[in-house]
């Protein structure tokens, strides 16, 4: 194990201590008033196709609120899948309604999945031709004041991330707005949160006293 993998596994344990004191209407209110402040931004606003992830049962902001506002605003939803049959991949999802989530099967770690068909036919990836990911909303396990996020240790999201952003580059096109959920426990202070060279930064962090780098957000797109 090099110095950096102990420094992101200590400050894992550390996090997940921290968590399981949380009381799970603390929970509940952050993870309104998080959703509450994405809702009024104006990068939501603008945004046409997002991701955002089926939050676990307990240990980070609860995404149901969020999820159920997306589909209703009219927007195209896309949520995580997991790849079982290639180590460390993951795909994004459409999502067709309310009805359609519902019926989801439990997958990775007992979070809610979708099947890759719907209704007998191939369900839409995110990197199918002609879809454009304005936006994407990422769970972690801490976040630090200078955008640094720490996740469960699998890549998905960095690597998901870096072959999505390259593939828009090819084409002239930015990548997605990345926008990280975080409970207000989750937020440290800059430079705490350890980071490797691949590691992608936030553009935005929405906690429940503020988002972090909304200005930066407005002026990029």
């Amino acid at each position: 194990m090099t110095a950096l993998q102990a420094q992101k596994k200590a400050l894992r344990k550390t996090m997940a201590t921290r968590l399981r004191s949380l009381s799970v209407s603390d929970v509940q209110q952050q993870s309104g008033m998080i959703t509450d402040r994405v809702l009024a931004s104006p990068y939501f606003a603008r945004s046409q196709c997002v991701s955002c992830y089926l939050s676990m049962p307990s240990g980070e902001v609860d995404t149901s609120s969020l999820i159920s506002a997306i589909l209703r605003s009219g927007k195209t939803l896309f949520v995580p899948k997991i790849d079982t049959t290639c180590d460390g991949t993951m795909d994004f999802l459409q999502v067709y309604g309310e009805d359609d989530l519902r019926a989801f099967p439990p997958g990775t770690w007992g979070i809610k999945e979708p099947a890759y068909e719907w209704k007998g036919a191939r369900r839409r990836s995110a990197t199918d031709d002609g879809t454009d990911l304005d936006l994407i909303f990422l769970p972690g396990v801490a976040f630090d004041r200078s955008m640094s996020r720490l996740g469960h240790g699998k890549g998905y999201y960095d690597r998901f991330i870096s072959s999505y952003a390259a593939s828009k580059s090819a084409k002239g096109q930015r990548k997605p707005l990345l926008v990280a959920l975080s409970l207000r426990e989750q937020i440290l202070e800059a430079g705490q949160v350890p980071v490797a060279p691949h590691d992608w930064k936030m553009d935005v962090i929405a906690g429940p006293d503020g988002l972090l780098g909304e200005a930066a957000a407005d002026s990029s797109q």
